[in-house]
């Protein structure tokens, strides 16, 4: 009676707990209402709502405008001034400083009102290599954005296949904390009729209690990942994201390495992003060996003055003046101080030539990795799905011999242990395959 006491006191304790568990993952589910989403839509979500795509997109719009005010300065250059003031007495110290001047009659008023215009017509072709400069930073700021869309993109991925892989976890030991239940009622009665030993009981309570514990910790990787992928989302904390079922179905490489390392050449975003800035050391050498060229321009500018005190003979009248020409200037000192800036300039893109090489074989390598370790998920998922098979038989197997009295209860609770662990491995498999694809895909380019 002592026995059956203790079992049913601790089946009503297991009830207990796992009122307790659902009880609190309803609560917790009850804020907002749960939605199904499939990966894409997640991704939709993401592109629109994420921070930092966002963040970029601001650097982008802000290098559309430097584009125009890199152009705008083909446009002449027009200002325009004005002048008031007052002259003082005009003293004659005819004796010396220390004795009273002599006053001369001045005109005290003085004004000045005028404008002026300057048109760059060559100045070493400075406006065309900035305005280049500008589309090429407006190149790599959207190369950047797009970078940062497929980095993101992975990010959510990776959330949402934990979610996908804790709630399969989730079900896995479920169902087997409902069997390992089962059996304890069943060991509990064979320990009652004198069959088994205490310590049978004692294994088996141990045993569905670590996985009492093991479902509580697959719980918190569940809340978890949901808080990441909203962050991802901008949707609220306690936003519940349901995630589709594990799909037993994956991608499959259906290229071979040539290929995927060809599109990862061409459309890698670190691949493009390397390249513009390459343009921008070659255009920033164009720019420094710029400076010993002449400056020529139109110049234009008209005056209302009073009085007229530039020529003589001079007039207590208002007169207006303008001239108008060309003009141009030459750097002299340019020959020998931008000797050492076009050495610098030439070094700057020699070293960045290197890094676009270094860029190259760090693809190059990125791809054959991620192609391989692709390969081998789908070989493990193979393997995994024939270790569950083989699981199961010799589950089945061992709790017929131990009913029967022809095994240990060590044996039992070991090859349940095993059960459960291929089921985790093939899962485990089956996201770890679908994320290695697309690693793949952000390294060439094209998630």
């Amino acid at each position: 009676m002592n026995i059956i006491n203790q079992c049913q006191r601790y089946l009503a304790c297991t009830f207990i707990f796992l009122t307790l568990i659902i009880g609190n993952a309803a609560a917790q589910s009850v804020s907002k209402t749960p939605s199904v989403l499939g990966l894409n839509e997640v991704w939709e979500k993401v592109i629109q709502h994420n921070k930092t795509i966002k963040i970029e997109g601001f650097r982008v719009a802000a290098s559309t405008e430097e584009i125009l005010d890199a152009k705008a300065e083909r446009l002449p250059e027009i200002g325009t001034e004005a002048e008031y003031g007052r002259v003082s007495n005009f003293g004659l110290f005819t004796k010396g400083i220390l004795h009273k001047p002599e006053l001369l009659p001045v005109e005290h008023t003085l004004y000045k009102v005028g404008g002026d215009a300057y048109l760059n017509l060559y100045n070493g072709r400075k406006t065309r290599t900035n305005i280049s400069r500008q589309q090429i930073l407006h190149e790599l700021h959207t190369e950047r954005r797009n970078e940062s869309v497929s980095e993101v993109k992975l990010q959510a991925a990776t959330y949402y296949l934990d979610l996908q892989r804790s709630i399969a976890f989730k079900s896995l030991i479920q169902n087997n904390i409902a069997d390992q239940e089962r059996q304890l009622k069943e060991i509990c009665q064979l320990h009652i009729n004198g069959v088994v030993l205490k310590s049978d009981v004692l294994r088996a309570t141990l045993q569905l209690s670590r996985q009492k514990l093991a479902l509580e910790e697959i719980n918190n990787d569940i809340a978890i990942a949901q808080q990441k992928l909203n962050i991802l989302m901008d949707e609220p904390d306690d936003q519940v994201v349901i995630p589709e079922p594990l799909s037993a179905s994956q991608p499959s490489v259906l290229l071979k390495y040539e290929d995927y390392l060809a599109q990862a050449m061409q459309r890698s975003h670190q691949q493009k992003i390397s390249e513009e800035e390459t343009k921008l050391s070659k255009l920033n050498l164009k720019d420094v060996k710029a400076n010993v060229n002449p400056k020529i321009g139109l110049y234009a500018n008209y005056a209302y003055s009073y009085p007229q005190i530039q020529f003589y003979p001079y007039a207590n009248y208002l007169y207006g003046l303008g001239t108008a020409g060309i003009k141009a200037s030459f750097a002299v000192d340019a020959f020998y101080h931008n000797k050492h800036k076009v050495k610098v300039a030439q070094i700057e893109l020699q070293s960045r030539e290197m890094e676009h090489l270094r860029t190259q074989d760090l693809i190059r390598q990125q791809v054959n990795e991620g192609y391989l370790r692709y390969n081998e998920a789908m070989n493990r998922i193979q393997v995994a799905e024939t270790n569950v098979l083989q699981a199961q038989e010799s589950a089945r197997i061992v709790t017929n011999t131990y009913f029967n009295q022809l095994s240990l209860v060590t044996d039992l609770l070991e090859s349940n242990t095993q059960l459960l662990q291929t089921q985790f491995d093939l899962a485990a498999a089956k996201i770890a395959a679908q994320l290695q694809y697309f690693q793949l895909l952000n390294t060439i380019g094209n998630l």
